[in-house]
């Protein structure tokens, strides 16, 4: 895995296009990922060794002016976060949750960095973008005081402008665990009450 990751979120398609192609031009990159998320936002991941993610990350920057939105940039990026980024879920049996929400991609993967970083937490899954208005979450579990310092320390790392909601569900029941790892969407979930 690349050691530095940073993604850039831009109100304007075009704009955001434009900007990732300077990006991949500016310094060589391990991997670049764009495309379009809800609602009309342009997003470009890249990923790499640091000193040429940093200068990708200035050269998209550099081309953004007013349409972007929001901004990260990972040096260290732990390997929780990549695999939850990737889509992997892990459904753990702890009895503790913690939820962090955030109004934008960039920052759900900020929060997320820190909050396995500062606690022995499982990073259960990340959600961002499409179906969610542009928004994202992840979840963790644990025992409660590790999972209470993760949501803490997610928070910490993000502005209060990108945070949306947090919370710490100290007994998550097990139907209610089993549901919200399945699916995040609720027709999906919806499904399972016709086959019953």
């Amino acid at each position: 895995m690349h050691p530095a990751v940073a993604i850039l979120e831009f109100s304007s398609v075009a704009i955001g296009i434009q900007a990732g192609d300077a990006m991949i031009k500016r310094a060589p990159l391990g991997a670049l990922s764009t495309g379009t998320a809800q609602p009309g936002k342009y997003l470009v991941l890249v990923a790499g060794d640091v000193g040429s993610v940093e200068e990708s990350l200035v050269a998209g920057q550099e081309l953004a002016g007013e349409y972007l939105l929001d901004t990260v940039f990972l040096p260290d990026i732990h390997p929780d976060v990549v695999a939850a980024i990737k889509g992997n879920r892990s459904l753990s049996d702890e009895e503790s949750l913690g939820v962090i929400e955030t109004t934008t991609v960039a920052g759900i993967i900020q929060a997320a960095d820190a909050a396995v970083k500062a606690a022995t937490v499982t990073m259960t899954q990340i959600e961002m973008a499409d179906g969610l208005g542009g928004k994202g979450y992840a979840l963790f579990a644990g025992n409660l005081g590790d999972v209470q310092a993760a949501v803490e320390a997610g928070t910490r790392a993000i502005t209060a402008e990108q945070l949306l909601a947090q919370v710490v569900i100290a007994q998550l029941h097990e139907e209610m665990r089993q549901d919200v790892i399945e699916s995040p969407y609720f027709w999906e979930r919806n499904r399972k009450l016709e086959d019953k």
